[in-house]
This record gives structure tokens, C-alpha cells and sequence, in this order.
């Protein structure tokens, strides 16, 4: 049965890392929008110049184009048996776009859909953000506390020096989850609402978030 899977939590809950390792255990391809979004920006299509004129101009890229991006990359072949889509919906206007686009392209096929939610204490999250670090060079992510690199300020992988990203502060990190609060978070109850929703917790390793997953894709 096809599975189609969504993931909804706060900034830096982990989400990230549990769909690059479940795309790996499935074999879906892992749909990040942001990604999708800037590849067709650099590819120079008809879309992604479409897209790019409304960011030069500091304005959110429209919420249709965006969907038919996204509708576009989901109907590729390799899609057929499932996937995981990262980074949409961010607002029930969006979630009703997804819903829309599945059925039209799933047509009469059974499909398993779920929302999994990645529920996380704000503390944890806020020392996540302010202790990441990243590699400029092949992009690994570290944080000094809960996966610190090997020898201080440089990559474990290639040897470069880490570097910490402008807005990964205290101030920008409550003003990134106030946001979330106010546009994400009802998605929570919506998909509750249609009995698709499963909640994680997502306090832990890495591993244990992990076992927790599978548990809720798979239920």
C-alpha cells in the first residue's frame, strides 16, 4: 500500500534527521519543499522564474504555485510507492491544497496517509538552536551539547571549521516559535480531526526518536 507521510512539529525538533533516515529505510523519496522550491529557481524554469520574481520583491511565493510545484515533484515516478514530504503544509489553506492534489493523483488507489507529530519540549529546543553548529563545506549539522564534533569547531567529516548561523539566537528562536505557534500548530488539530494524526516524543536520542517513529508509521 502506498504511504504517503507528512511531519509537523516546532523549529529544530529533529524532523530533519528522521525523514533523510526514514527515506533511506523505505526507499521514498524525501520531498523537501524548501529544496524543491530552490531547485527550481536554479534550474530556470518557467515556475521557478515565476517563483523568484515574487522573492525578489521580498513577497511569499503564492500559495497555488507553490502547490503545483509540489503536485509536479509528487507524481513523479518514483513517488508511486510513497513518500515523504518535508516542509508542507505550514497552514490548514496549505493542508487542504495536499489533500486535494493526493486525491488527484492517486485517483482509486489505497493509500495509507499519515501526520506525524513531533512533540517536544521548547527548553530543549531553544538550546538546540543556539548550540548548532554547521559545516560550510559538506553541510553536516552539529550542536554542542547533544552531538558535539569530535575535536572543537571542526567538521568530524572533511576537517572545516563550523560555523553558526546569524539568526541562531535566544530572541530569533522565540520569534520563530511564536509563528509557529500562531500558523503551524492547527494543523495539529486538524489532521487530529480527520484521524490521521500520530504523535511522537520527541525528547531523546536520536535512536530513541527513531524506534518511537517507526512505531507510529507503521501502527
Amino acid at each position: 500500500m502506498k504511504k504517503e507521510l507528512i511531519f509537523l512539529g516546532p523549529p529544530a525538533c529533529g524532523k530533519g534527521t528522521q525523514t533523510s533516515k526514514l527515506s533511506e529505510y523505505f526507499g521514498f523519496p524525501h520531498v523537501d519543499t524548501g529544496s524543491l522550491l530552490r531547485a527550481e529557481i536554479k534550474n530556470d524554469t518557467e515556475n521557478g522564474r515565476i517563483a523568484k520574481s515574487f522573492i525578489d520583491k521580498g513577497q511569499l511565493v503564492p500559495v497555488e504555485l507553490v502547490a503545483k510545484i509540489i503536485k509536479d515533484r509528487l507524481s513523479q515516478d518514483d513517488c508511486k510507492n510513497g513518500y515523504i514530504l518535508d516542509g508542507y503544509p505550514r497552514s490548514v489553506e496549505q493542508a487542504d491544497k495536499l489533500t486535494q492534489m493526493n486525491s488527484e493523483i492517486d485517483g482509486n488507489e489505497s493509500v495509507e496517509f499519515r501526520a506525524i507529530y513531533f512533540d517536544i519540549d521548547t527548553y530543549i529546543l531553544v538550546e538546540r538552536i543556539v548550540n548548532r553548529r554547521s559545516c560550510p563545506k559538506c553541510g553536516e549539522i552539529y550542536n554542542l551539547i547533544f552531538k558535539a564534533p569530535k575535536q572543537e569547531g571542526i567538521c568530524d567529516k572533511c576537517q572545516a571549521e563550523l560555523t553558526q548561523r546569524k539568526d541562531d539566537t535566544r530572541e530569533v528562536a522565540q520569534s520563530r516559535f511564536d509563528t509557529y505557534n500562531k500558523e503551524t500548530a492547527p494543523l495539529i488539530e486538524y489532521y487530529k480531526n480527520k484521524g490521521v494524526l500520530r504523535t511522537i516524543d520527541a525528547n531523546g536520542t536520536i535512536d530513541e526518536v527513531w524506534e518511537r517513529l517507526l512505531r507510529a508509521v507503521n501502527d
